[in-house]
């Protein structure tokens, strides 16, 4: 019997179905945007022409095509495709699932590709229930997801998986996409005999953000819904009207939408409030998302200003949700608040080149073990075996300060935070400069045989 869960039963007639999924590509070459992925030195790729298909988790943004890959693995492979959404099933329904294929597989020697949409709605319990599954290959999972599935995906079953990260679409490859879809006689527009102005693809495609879902679905309200009189071309001031939503001034190339951020970041990173909310006007009166404006506000919070004024990145949040509050044209003084506080704060880049450095180290280092003075000891035997050995708790010390290593030995000693002179960042300087010094000196005591000379004294 087939699952209650397999797509095809819930699939429309193609007549019926929007035009992004009709547009669905159904070979690995044809996905749009993820060469890193589906390219011919990919991992994926060398796993099918092995014929060993392992179970993954797919991150990435929404309209990348991860739904889309794992029905093209599942027709590459011969395998049944089963999908359920974690919103709506829990573990009733993932035994039925586990059930159905063990039955699949001792009847048919079929096997069963589980797709699990936003695997990160799970629960702990849920995603326990899949794991013996899993591990013992009745069904090869893959789960989709948005949020970064190492903080809401649990570690067992990523240990069990291979995460692929998907990325949003590129402008030109969305483009092409709907170049596509307009050409396509059998499932797209192709027989509406359409043709579009290059400043409207141009819009569609910067309005999809990288969603190639967002995009079919516009290109098709735009299709449908074109102004009396336009004839058979899709027009730019069609797809505003279709759309409700103004294009920006886009110039020849269309660069014009990355000049206008590229000046509003600079502008603030230049510490010139006039500039920024110049620019700022610029995109918002053009068109431009706010929300776009904001979040790559929110980003230059913590890139450009960071611990120099550590408030800097709650005003940003605060008007994002002033203006989600509000909505234009009043909450359009909340972004421009935003910008002067950006524009007027002391500056640092500590954290970005920080984390660049350390992303880096990780990178060559690989992942190298915690110290076992610092391990969780919560069983005799972990204790037998020497986790939170030695470990000193800073709360019984002075100034709750207590020189010791948290880094892995290999890196011992590595300093990969230097905050300036500017802002708050000088009152976070002046005290890790004082802690870096004593824990330099104990270090090098510790290297002579010197006595311990930590303060042991409790406040």
């Amino acid at each position: 019997m087939t699952s209650l869960f397999d797509y095809r039963e819930q699939e429309s007639p193609s007549g019926m179905r929007p035009l992004a999924d009709r547009m669905r590509p159904e070979k690995l070459e044809d996905l749009a945007g993820q060469p890193h992925v589906t390219g011919p030195d990919s991992l994926l790729r060398s796993a099918l022409e092995k014929g060993t298909l392992f179970s993954m988790i797919l991150w990435g943004p929404p309209g990348c095509g991860k739904t889309t890959l794992a029905r093209i693995l599942a027709g590459m492979t011969g395998a049944a495709y089963v999908q359920i959404s974690a919103v709506l099933s829990g573990v009733k329904e993932i035994r039925e699932v586990v059930e159905a294929a063990r039955r699949r597989r001792g009847e048919f020697q079929k096997d069963t590709i589980l797709f699990v949409d936003e695997v990160h709605r799970f629960n702990k319990s849920q995603q326990d229930a899949f794991l013996p599954h899993v591990e013992s290959g009745l069904v090869t999972l893959i789960g989709a997801t948005t949020e970064n599935p190492s903080f809401e995906v649990i570690p067992a079953l990523m240990s069990r998986c291979r995460l692929i990260v998907l990325n949003p679409v590129p402008e030109e490859a969305v483009r092409q996409v709907l170049l596509r879809a307009l050409a396509d006689t059998e499932k797209g527009l192709g027989k509406m005999g359409l043709e579009i102005e290059p400043e409207a693809l141009a819009h569609l495609a910067a309005l999809a953000d990288g969603d190639v879902r967002t995009a079919l679905n516009n290109l098709e309200a735009a299709a449908l819904l074109r102004p009396a009189g336009t004839g058979v071309t899709i027009t730019l001031a069609g797809v505003e009207q279709a759309l409700d939503k103004k294009a920006l001034l886009y110039d020849k190339s269309g660069e014009e939408h990355y000049n206008l951020i590229s000046a509003l970041h600079k502008s603030l990173r230049g510490s010139d409030p006039d500039a920024a909310v110049y620019w700022l006007e610029r995109m918002l009166s053009g068109g431009e998302d706010p929300f776009y404006i904001l979040r790559r506000m929110v980003r230059f919070a913590s890139e450009d200003i960071g611990n120099a004024d550590p408030s800097a990145l709650g005003v940003t949040l605060n008007a994002m949700e002033a203006y989600r509050f509000l909505g234009s044209p009043e909450g359009d003084l909340a972004i421009v608040q935003a910008a002067v506080y950006l524009a007027t704060a002391p500056k640092s880049n500590s954290l970005y080149t920080m984390h660049g450095e350390i992303k880096r180290v990780v990178k060559q280092t690989g992942y190298l073990p915690v110290p076992k003075h610092i391990r969780n000891a919560p069983t005799n035997l972990m204790k037998d075996l020497g986790y939170g050995k030695g470990y000193k708790y800073a709360h019984d010390f002075k100034e709750a300060f207590v020189p010791q290593d948290y880094l892995p030995e290999k890196l011992a000693g590595s300093l990969f935070y230097h905050p300036t002179q500017r802002g708050y960042e000088k009152t976070v300087k002046e005290r890790l400069d004082k802690w870096r010094a004593l824990k330099k000196r104990y270090r090098e005591n510790e290297k002579k045989g010197a006595p311990d000379d930590r303060d042991q004294t409790p406040e």
